[in-house]
C-alpha cells in the first residue's frame, strides 16, 4: 500500500512516470517504512502502458454503486397539524420542566451514580 502511495505521490510532484528507484527514495525518506521490491516491481508492471488518472475514474464509476456509510435516521416529514399543537402544548409549562430539573439534581445524601457512597466516592472496583 506504501508503494501506491508513493507512486501517487511521485506522480502529483510532477513526475510523469517513477521508476522503482524513485519509489524506493521517497518511502525511506518518509522513514519508519521499509520499501518492497516484489511490491513495486508488481505495481509498476500492473501499470505499464496505463493511465493512471484513467484508472483512478474507472474505480471511482465502480464505487459509485457500493453502499457506503450507514443508514443514519430518515429525514424529517415536516410539520403537520398534530406535532403543531404539541409544539405549542410543550412550550406552555416551561416553568414545571424547570422545578422537576432542580428535583432531579439533587441526588440526595452525597450519593454518586457509580455507588461510591459518599463523599469520598472511589467505590468497590
Amino acid at each position: 500500500m506504501q508503494e501506491i502511495a508513493a507512486y501517487l505521490l511521485l506522480l502529483l510532484g510532477g513526475n510523469e512516470s517513477p521508476s522503482a528507484d524513485d519509489i524506493k527514495s521517497l518511502i525511506e525518506t518518509a522513514g519508519n517504512a521499509e520499501p518492497s521490491d516484489d511490491q513495486i516491481n508488481t505495481l509498476l508492471g500492473d501499470l505499464e502502458g496505463k493511465n493512471v488518472h484513467d484508472l483512478l475514474s474507472e474505480g471511482m464509476a465502480k464505487l459509485k454503486d457500493v453502499p457506503m456509510g450507514g443508514g443514519g435516521g430518515g429525514a424529517s416529514a415536516g410539520p403537520t397539524a398534530s406535532s403543531s399543537a404539541a409544539s405549542a402544548q410543550a412550550a406552555a409549562p416551561k416553568e414545571e420542566e424547570k422545578k422537576e430539573e432542580e428535583e432531579e439534581m439533587d441526588l440526595g445524601g452525597g450519593m454518586d451514580m457509580f455507588g461510591g457512597g459518599g463523599a469520598g466516592g472511589g467505590g468497590d472496583y
